[in-house]
């Protein structure tokens, strides 16, 4: 199982399911995960153990201790 996990809400896709997928991503062990969904510019990060963390509009997303240094 991948440490690090990117979901990108295409304009078809319906948000709940994408939070299910990064939940169970979650529950097998990855350690940090961001659905990106452009239609309402927010970022959910997910993290181990921990209820995702929603911004809004962010202006970089930083790979924290899981891609140390790696900021998009």
């Amino acid at each position: 199982m991948p440490y690090f996990v990117i979901e990108l809400r295409s304009a078809t896709d319906k948000l709940a399911p994408l939070q299910q997928k990064m939940a169970e991503h979650q529950d097998c062990g990855v350690r940090l995960g961001w659905l990106i969904d452009p239609q309402n510019k927010q970022v959910e990060i997910y993290r181990a153990r921990k209820s995702p963390e929603v911004l809004n509009n962010p202006k970089q997303l930083s790979g924290e201790d899981v891609l140390s240094g790696f900021v998009l």
